[in-house]
């Protein structure tokens, strides 16, 4: 894939999640993958970058896999995964956006004769990401955010009265939303060296009354804040030696250190007071011909 504009990738587990994204994108085309993975690539009005978005289906496991893949194709500056997910806090509403300032993976442990020893690993948000995210939340009056750590595991919590709620609150009582890709695809972000943040709207309470209130259209409205608040930070999101003006194309600055160096002498700015001779080295050790 090849785009003079850095790239910003958003991931998704379901089509309504997708549905969500896309409507933000312009001039969108498809991509494939020579494995089959397919995404769509557009603009945003407004930001920086070419937005590349990948609906990935459910699970952790999927989504950590896929994400490696996607991350070594098209080299992202940003990742964002963006959706739904059930809300585990009285003061956090449907329709609520939680912010993951970390995200748990909540299946780790050690089961011994005393009972189960949860081993917890978890992965923070990119600081930059989640500054940005505050600064883009704060000029978002339709939106009520939460910056809270998020609970992953590959359950879909519909009984807040369960066991599995109950170890939830014991062991990860920050948590103020339960999904189930989040950790997979934050793995991945941190073994590449990526910036990556977890946004997901609050579609449920992750308890019985959840099948009514899908059933209401809460995963649509829950799935479109989260689509928000995305492009929402990469508004506000500056990538790494870009230009402030998304009509301007790279800054001058940018421009310079991708015009000299290498093979050439910088002389701008020197004074000659005779003939100059260049000599050309040879190979350092462990480099090729040119």
């Amino acid at each position: 894939m090849h785009d003079t504009q850095p790239t910003a990738v958003i991931l998704t587990a379901l089509p309504v999640e997708y549905d969500a994204v896309r409507e933000h994108l312009r001039d969108a085309k498809e991509v494939v993958h020579d494995d089959g993975t397919r995404v769509e690539q557009g603009r945003l009005e407004g930001a920086l970058w070419s937005v590349v978005i990948a609906e990935l289906g459910v699970g952790a496991i999927n989504a950590a896999a896929l994400t490696t893949q996607i991350v070594g194709w098209l080299r992202p500056q940003v990742l964002l995964f963006v959706g739904v997910a059930g809300g585990l806090k009285d003061d956090v509403a449907i329709g609520d956006v939680v912010i993951g300032t970390k995200v748990y993976a909540v299946h780790g442990g050690k089961q011994t004769p005393q009972g189960f020893l949860a081993r917890p690993e978890a992965w923070n948000g990119s600081h930059r990401l989640v500054q940005t995210a505050r600064a883009a939340l704060r000029d978002m009056e339709d939106v009520r955010g939460h910056f809270k750590p998020i609970a992953c595991g590959d359950v879909v919590l519909a009984d807040d009265k369960s066991a599995f709620a109950e170890y939830i609150r014991a062991n990860y009582n920050d948590a103020c939303a339960i999904e189930m890709e989040g950790a997979g695809a934050a793995h991945a972000a941190h073994l590449n060296g990526q910036d990556a943040l977890v946004i997901r709207g609050i579609s449920d309470r992750a308890n019985p009354d959840k099948h009514e209130a899908d059933a209401s259209g809460s995963q649509q409205r829950a799935a479109e804040q989260a689509a928000g608040v995305a492009a929402a930070i990469l508004r506000k999101q500056q990538p790494r030696g870009g230009s402030s003006n998304p009509e301007r194309g790279p800054s001058r600055s940018h421009m310079t250190e991708a015009s000299y160096g290498g093979d050439h002498i910088d002389f701008r700015g020197s004074t000659f007071l005779g003939p100059v001779t260049g000599k050309a080295a040879g190979p350092r050790s462990g480099d090729g011909q040119r």
